[in-house]
């Protein structure tokens, strides 16, 4: 089973860095949204892909018309209004945060809003209060989990990447982790972000393969964006992860879901036999 879902965030929305912290520094930048969702419906279109986009408020707020255009074709989440990171705010902050994404998707697609991926997959075992949140604000499936540590957070708790319940407390909440890959000391999610833009797509593949049981990959708009920018803050490092492959990540992307089959959650969802799926307790 392989996943395929998009995080619509612009080519600025990058986390941990105070120049693109917040809606105050946005304002700065270009806008590339358009250009680089086209591409993404193009590569969709060609590759008679299913996707599910999680969207952030912000996006839907300043470009209204791109959240209908997805809602016409594809199922669209939340991925909050702000794009902060969760172990930043408070539960109270976090809450707004969240429903407040949840009510202008709606709003703007007349649809429910199922699912739901934190920023930078940063709930913590601290801030398992989040899922209760999450639950509340009546979203069905999470996908926020990343089962180990990571630079913004993860859950190490959580053990294999497969989809399972969350139980905290009297929240129950179904929940599809992103899928890594253990390299040395680095937990690599390779379907998605740098990593993708970075490996050669023969070892994308074989990977792939391996794990051939359950596959939840994420793209960024801005990760096949060979023109963007640079945000000439950025520290070498940064620099380094953010801009590395962009020239040739579409061609991996459009020759992974030409190699193998790639469905939305929706259909994912139905084809999990959740009754025997393993129950993950948090404190």
């Amino acid at each position: 089973m392989n996943i395929l879902t998009f995080d619509v965030e612009e080519w600025f929305h990058l986390l941990d860095n105070d120049s693109t912290r917040s809606e105050e520094e946005w304002k700065r930048y270009p806008a590339r949204i358009y250009e680089n969702m086209e591409r993404i419906f193009r590569i969709l279109d060609d590759t008679n892909t299913n996707a599910t986009f999680f969207v952030i408020g912000w996006i839907a707020k300043t470009y209204p018309d791109i959240v209908k255009r997805i809602a016409e074709k594809y199922e669209i989440g939340s991925h909050t209004m702000n794009h902060q990171l969760v172990w930043e705010q408070n539960y109270r902050e976090f809450k707004e945060d969240v429903s407040s994404s949840i009510k202008l998707l709606e709003d703007i697609t007349g649809k429910p809003v199922k699912y739901f991926r934190a920023p930078g997959f940063s709930i913590r075992e601290n801030e398992s209060w989040a899922f209760d949140i999450i639950k509340e604000c009546g979203i069905e499936i999470d996908c926020s989990v990343f089962p180990a540590h990571h630079s913004h957070g993860g859950l190490p708790s959580y053990g294999k990447a497969v989809p399972s319940i969350i139980k905290h407390g009297d929240t129950i909440l179904k929940e599809f982790p992103i899928s890594i890959k253990r390299l040395g000391n680095r937990n690599l999610i390779y379907t998605g972000g740098g990593y993708f833009r970075l490996c050669p797509y023969a070892i994308i593949k074989h990977w792939v393969q391996e794990q051939d049981e359950y596959l939840l990959s994420y793209i960024h708009p801005r990760d096949l964006d060979a023109g963007q920018p640079i945000i000439k803050e950025l520290s070498p490092l940064r620099k380094f992860k953010s801009y590395i492959g962009l020239k040739n990540a579409e061609h991996k992307l459009r020759k992974m879901l030409t190699d193998f089959q790639f469905v939305d959650i929706g259909t994912a969802n139905n084809m999990i036999d959740w009754e025997k799926a393993s129950v993950i307790t948090l404190k």
